[in-house]
């Protein structure tokens, strides 16, 4: 849940087995209530949109036997925030990339999505300066962590159909999470000019306790001052069971004061001049690209693709042949580019199931063998055997069979080992 800058909006997701819808609210105060259990003076939330509408163009959908990926889907996946004015909706949604996972922004009004992040780390916290010019996120980038999954860019994410669950769960280990703070600037991330921000906690030696001690990893959420010269997050020492016992982490000993497992961190922007907030953008109470939200409605049912043999054209050349199931999907891709850089030919498989009553436990069998030529040379492959894992994605512990492997211009990028 996020507090608009006006501090009357409020944004908030909600998990189901059914999948995630996100809303706004706004918050209107009740001196002398007459309806409810609680008849005390209280905030009542009125005005409530949920973040979708009925019928609306997904992500990726069909159009005959060709498959098609929308450029500007109103689908939201886990909200993040709002930016530093309140013009805009920081969240996750669809991948643009196969298995990597970024964070977008949506403009309230004209539902104009960005995308903030395009590294192939996986991030989810984000704050916003009060100026609405820089952020602070927690990314993975530089731990590798993920780019044995997602390092390899340019593929079109139709496999995430059956593996995202997997893909989001296997960034942490456990309690664990592998963030570091990241700053960005207002329109993020740029790799056509190889702009991913800047590390803010590198002045270190590594060893234990330093700065960039790699045994503590960031925890949401981050801040900035008001002036914007200041920056602060927290950190948390990995302890068991992410280290220790069956996992091949030695758990370290704390150096902190107490020996405490938890450490806060205040950073200092050399040489930035204070700046003042930036006017609050007054938001409409009925968001026009959402669905009002009155109590009892139902929450807007979204198209789904059928199974069935489809062709996906790249935009700059190539096709992939995809053959979709009900928990599979099949992709071959012949000469295929979106952007004359990236070629990328070869095939991935994936099939996926869960547990029922248990949906956040996935197993996924995958095969992949696919070559990428132009800008990199890569490739990302299985094991013979294929690649079989399963995990819980609210425990988040890494256990697989086989191997999947990243290699981009000859620099291998190795799945975690199992419960690490």
């Amino acid at each position: 849940m996020r507090l608009h800058p006006d501090d009357t909006h409020i944004l908030w997701s909600s998990l189901s087995s059914n999948g995630q819808s996100t809303y706004t609210g706004k918050l209107q105060f009740n001196a002398e209530p007459t309806h409810g259990s609680l008849r005390v003076p209280r905030y009542d939330l009125v005005n409530v949109n949920i973040l979708s509408q009925a019928n609306s163009t997904p992500a990726i959908y069909a159009d005959g036997d060709e498959l098609k990926i929308n450029p500007n889907p109103h689908t939201l996946g886990e909200l993040r925030g709002w930016s530093g004015t309140g013009d805009e909706i920081l969240y996750l949604s669809t991948n643009v990339e196969a298995n990597n996972v970024d964070l977008y922004a949506i403009h309230v009004v004209t539902g104009v999505r960005r995308r903030i992040t395009s590294h192939p780390e996986y991030v989810d916290p984000v704050v916003s300066s009060a100026d609405n010019q820089n952020y602070l996120i927690l990314d993975t980038r530089g731990s590798n962590r993920q780019m044995w999954l997602a390092g390899m860019r340019g593929i079109p994410p139709i496999i995430d159909m059956v593996v995202t669950l997997l893909v989001v769960s296997t960034r942490n280990n456990g309690p664990r999470r592998f963030f570091q703070p990241i700053l960005l600037d207002h329109y993020g991330d740029r790799s056509d000019i190889g702009y991913y921000g800047q590390r803010i906690n590198t002045a270190g030696d590594l060893e234990s306790g330093s700065v960039n001690d790699p045994n503590w990893n960031a925890r949401a959420d981050g801040g900035f001052s008001l002036d914007g010269t200041k920056i602060v997050y927290w950190q948390a020492l990995v302890t068991a069971p992410s280290c220790g016992g069956v996992n091949p982490l030695p758990c370290p000993v704390s150096t902190a004061e107490g020996g405490a497992n938890y450490r806060v961190m205040l950073a200092k922007r050399i040489g930035r001049t204070p700046s003042n907030p930036a006017p609050v953008f007054q938001i409409p109470d009925i968001i026009p690209w959402a669905t009002q939200f009155p109590p009892g409605a139902t929450i807007p049912a979204e198209d789904t693709l059928s199974p069935g043999h489809y062709t996906l054209y790249g935009k700059a050349h190539g096709f992939a042949d995809v053959v979709l199931g009900t928990s599979s999907v099949s992709i071959r891709y012949s000469n295929y580019s979106d952007d004359y850089r990236h070629i990328i030919d070869g095939y991935e498989n994936a099939t996926s199931s869960v547990s029922p009553p248990n949906y956040f436990l996935v197993h996924v069998d995958w095969f992949s063998d696919i070559i990428q030529t132009g800008a990199v040379f890569g490739t990302k492959k299985t094991s013979p055997g294929g690649f079989h894992a399963e995990i819980d994605a609210m425990i988040n512990i890494f256990s697989a069979n086989g191997s999947l492997t990243t290699t981009i211009d000859g620099v291998e990028y190795l799945q975690p080992l199992n419960y690490s």
